[in-house]
């Protein structure tokens, strides 16, 4: 039996943690089939996710209406291997040994869901790339 490497831990960051970070958040969660930890956050978080990303997401087949956004924490920083940011600028937080990307990404504030579809879309396309990346699943 061999023992399994520890899981890699990515946090999705963006301002209101409404929208796009939440989109990654739950494609990583729903495809990485628990070799990842994942969360997400806001330097400035609003009080709810934002309701055209719920239903592009139920779309999907992923639900996160029961989602809350969360205030970014330097310590959900430091315990994650990698950081994803997608608009938050100088407030997020850098530590040493981090890995950062940043995320280039339309935000799905104040749109419809006909506008957060390709959003979704795109955010679905990075995390698979990353998730084969960092926690590739193994042939069974």
């Amino acid at each position: 039996m061999t023992i399994p490497a520890e899981r890699p831990s990515v946090l999705f960051v963006c301002v209101h943690n409404a929208g796009r970070s939440q989109m990654a958040a739950a494609f990583l969660t729903h495809l990485a089939g628990g070799r990842v930890q994942v969360r997400s956050a806001g330097s400035a978080p609003a009080d709810t996710v934002n309701p055209a990303v719920v239903e592009a997401m139920s779309e999907s087949g992923i639900d996160i209406a029961a989602e809350v956004p969360k205030v970014l924490t330097a310590d959900a920083v430091r315990s994650s291997d990698v950081v994803i940011t997608m608009g938050c600028g100088d407030s997020c937080p850098v530590f040493p040994g981090k890995r950062y990307l940043d995320w280039r990404l339309s935000d799905p504030a104040g749109q419809g869901v006909a506008a957060v579809r390709p959003i979704r879309d795109e955010i679905e396309q990075r995390v698979r790339g990353l998730l084969d990346e960092i926690a590739p699943s193994g042939q069974a």
